[in-house]
């Protein structure tokens, strides 16, 4: 594909994902993402099919940004796993008492299309999330924990919970509740290693 072509394309996502992000994706048409854009309708449909393809497109470009930071949050975090682990909520929590957050776009995205579950941005979204959990699983592994992939997926409950939580309430000490909820279980997991571990002869 021409450079050009992938520069309007990229133009046209980023457009997107401001206003879905913004006002929500029911609430926005391609004539307003095309003037977002500034292109006209037929150039967006010329790379996008359909409005449902442009939404899907909208998530796959947030998928390796959002897991990227993630990891670099718990990259950067002292301590042991489950403080790297609070660290994300910790983060996230920040990032929601900005005022223009508006909880996370895949769950919103899925809230939104909840009678549509075939959709291809469900699809999106729930790879997300599987790729989130299989990360973190990996990460609880190499710390030779019990019942990692468990671990995991309590840890993601908790997470996708908070985002709820925190954006019916506007308070964010919920997801830094929930960060201490996660780090409670990923501690008590370590301990149950230790525990396990034979005594020195």
């Amino acid at each position: 594909m021409p450079a050009s072509a992938t520069t309007t394309r990229e133009r046209i996502v980023s457009a997107a994902a401001r206003l879905f992000y913004d006002k929500g994706i029911r609430n926005v048409g391609v004539d307003a993402v095309a003037a977002k854009a500034g292109i006209t309708k037929r150039t967006l449909y010329y790379h996008f099919t359909s409005k449902d393809n442009l939404i899907a497109a909208y998530l796959a470009a947030r998928d390796q940004p959002n897991l990227a930071l993630f990891r670099r949050w718990f990259d950067e975090a002292q301590g042991d796993i489950a403080s790297k682990v609070e660290a994300i909520f910790r983060n996230l929590a920040v990032a929601a008492r900005h005022p223009r957050w508006k909880g996370c776009g895949f769950l919103r995205t899925a809230a939104e299309l909840a009678d549509l579950p075939g959709h291809p941005a469900i699809k999106v979204g729930a790879a997300h999330k599987k790729r989130f959990e299989g990360w973190l699983r990996l990460e609880l592994e190499r710390e030779a924990l019990a019942n990692a992939g468990l671990l995991a997926r309590q840890v993601v409950l908790l997470l996708d919970g908070s985002f709820a939580v925190v954006l019916l309430h506007h308070d964010p000490d919920y997801m830094e509740a929930a960060g201490k909820a996660a780090a409670t279980l990923i501690t008590t997991a370590l301990g149950n290693r230790t525990s396990r571990t034979p005594a020195a002869a």
